[in-house]
């Protein structure tokens, strides 16, 4: 299986972030640990802080990847635009949050990601990942153009 991890503003900065909220884990060590509890599973780990950079990867998703897995920071609570590319791709998508959005402020309770994905994972912080990923293992395969 391969899956596209995706990460989006600020996520870059994971270790350094509200501990509370996010956990201690690097960026780097949290998709080190990822390759490590899923060795069967081929991962590409891309960030970015710009909208339209993952907006391009999310539209590729379809012709290398059975699934998707994405956190988009805080662009869950504000892009129509990562909604609507996510909302035409094909394979397999998964929202992950470190936090429970739905237990955080107001503004983070606006989630535009969650009705165009397969399913979503929360408040586990890197455990939300790990269950994302076995979640996305046990699914049938949908066909995509790889």
């Amino acid at each position: 299986m391969k899956i596209l991890v995706l990460h989006g503003p600020n996520l870059n900065l994971l270790g350094k972030r509200n501990v509370m909220h996010y956990g201690n884990l690097t960026q780097k060590e949290l998709f080190q640990m990822l390759k490590e509890q899923f060795p069967n599973v081929s991962f590409d780990f891309y960030q970015s802080n710009h909208e339209g950079q993952l907006i391009d990867w999310i539209q590729t998703a379809d012709h290398f990847y059975n699934g998707l897995l994405i956190n988009p920071g805080a662009y869950t609570h504000t892009s129509v635009a990562i909604r609507d590319a996510l909302e035409v791709t094909q394979c397999l998508k998964v929202a992950v949050h470190l936090s429970d959005i739905t237990k955080r402020e107001n503004f983070r309770q606006t989630d535009y990601v969650q009705a165009v994905c397969d399913q979503t994972f929360m408040g586990k912080q890197a455990k939300s990942y790990v269950e994302a990923i076995a979640w996305m293992i046990e699914q049938p395969p949908k066909k995509v153009n790889l």
